[in-house]
């Protein structure tokens, strides 16, 4: 076994995962000083800004925008270690990659994302891109999106949500949006017929959000949708979508032209079976200060943590710095000084330039940032979306600033 450095008399804080609540306490760490050393442990040579996948799905841009080198993202002075982590060692303050080093840490942040089940729906792996099945939700599976709905020529176009927590829970109805308009412009739209199964129990949890989606439903000619509906099986050569009626505990078949699936999603496999997690397999942490509720010198944040939020990078962007202050104190013998509030984003796309700006807390209660009614569909929130928040991302939040 290799171990990291004894002889080393800095501090050091390992940060498993690269993507954004990563990078982003990486990046604030890095520009507090203080003599810290700072791995992040990700094997990733990529890096996605996922939140553009609905309109690279939509075809408004092509994946590739959303991608950058992981390597031009570690902040200066952070070591980067590109391998996995296979266990969690708590006790012994270390993690264990797969070739069996051990990185000792005096504070541990867990940032890993989470894992698609694409295997939990039967039939579905290995038929992406085959007789209208589609999903957004990979970098690998996106452009079938696209291909899918602008190859669609009228029959019944279906959008799934599972009953699994997911990043982005207002993605799978973004898409839906968006190809009602895709339809419009292709003079398809009389011949189809939309519908939404979600696991869910209502469109969206929080108020006034949910009405106005409701509204842009019944506008938009989409079928009511069908609540509590989990997708278990898709029949290819069928075309059939197979779901279990969660509220009547029966099955219900429904043809498909056009499927695009959001698949189920859980913590990753490393994090279920570690001491780490909670019965649930997210990781198991204090909802205010983001540190684990056992091991006092862990956190997490992101789509990994048991934090009851949405998994969003705007949930991220108000964790990360919650995380980054109080790993700080703990390490300086103080108790946790921030406190994170649940506030998380969800840009919802309603079509080709309008969009309504949801922001919420723990209390479903909006945290709106703009002087207006943001759930109004607005140009201005669809321009933000396309041309701000992604800078913001690149520029501010990977860098510590936002």
């Amino acid at each position: 076994m290799q171990h990291t450095d004894p002889a080393s008399s800095r501090r050091t804080v390992v940060v498993v995962g690269g993507g954004s609540a990563g990078i982003s306490v990486a990046a604030r760490l890095a520009r507090h000083g203080g003599g810290l050393r700072i791995l992040v442990v990700d094997p990733s040579e990529t890096h996605d800004y996922q939140p553009l996948w609905t309109l690279v799905g939509a075809g408004v841009l092509p994946r590739e925008k959303a991608r950058r080198r992981e390597a031009d993202l570690i902040p200066a002075g952070v070591e980067w270690v590109r391998e996995a982590v296979a266990e969690f060692d708590p006790d012994a303050h270390a993690v264990v990659t797969p070739g069996g080093t051990r990185l000792r840490y005096d504070a541990l942040v867990v940032a890993a994302g989470l894992q698609l089940d694409w295997g939990k729906v039967k039939g579905l792996e290995g038929n992406i891109g085959r007789n209208g099945i589609c999903s957004n939700y990979s970098f690998e599976t996106v452009n079938s999106t696209w291909d899918a709905i602008r190859s669609f020529r009228g029959g019944d176009a279906v959008f799934t949500h599972p009953a699994t927590p997911i990043k982005c829970g207002g993605a799978p109805q973004k898409i839906m949006y968006l190809a009602d308009d895709a339809f419009r412009r292709a003079g398809v739209r009389d011949g189809a017929r939309i519908h939404f199964y979600s696991g869910e129990p209502a469109i969206f949890k929080a108020e006034p959000y949910a009405k106005a989606l409701l509204e842009v439903i019944r506008r938009k000619g989409i079928e009511p949708p069908h609540f509590r509906h989990s997708l278990k099986e898709v029949r290819v050569d069928a075309r059939e979508a197979v779901f279990d009626d969660l509220a009547a505990n029966t099955e219900v078949v429904q043809k498909f032209d056009l499927l695009h699936v959001t698949p189920p999603m859980s913590a990753p496999d490393f994090i279920k079976r570690s001491p780490l997690a909670a019965s649930t397999g997210w990781v198991e942490v204090d909802k205010h200060t983001c540190r684990h509720v056992r091991y006092p010198d862990v956190f997490a944040l992101g789509d990994c943590s048991n934090l009851p939020t949405s998994k969003t990078g705007a949930a991220i962007r108000k964790q990360a710095p919650t995380v980054a202050t109080n790993l700080l104190d703990v390490l300086a013998g103080r108790e946790p000084s921030a406190r994170y509030d649940g506030y998380t984003s969800c840009p919802l796309v309603t079509g080709y330039g309008s969009l309504i700006l949801a922001e919420f807390d723990y209390d479903l209660k909006p945290r709106e940032s703009f002087p207006f009614d943001q759930s109004k569909e607005r140009w201005s929130m669809y321009m933000l979306k396309r041309h701000v928040l992604p800078l913001l991302y690149w520029k501010g939040m990977l860098k510590g600033r936002a």
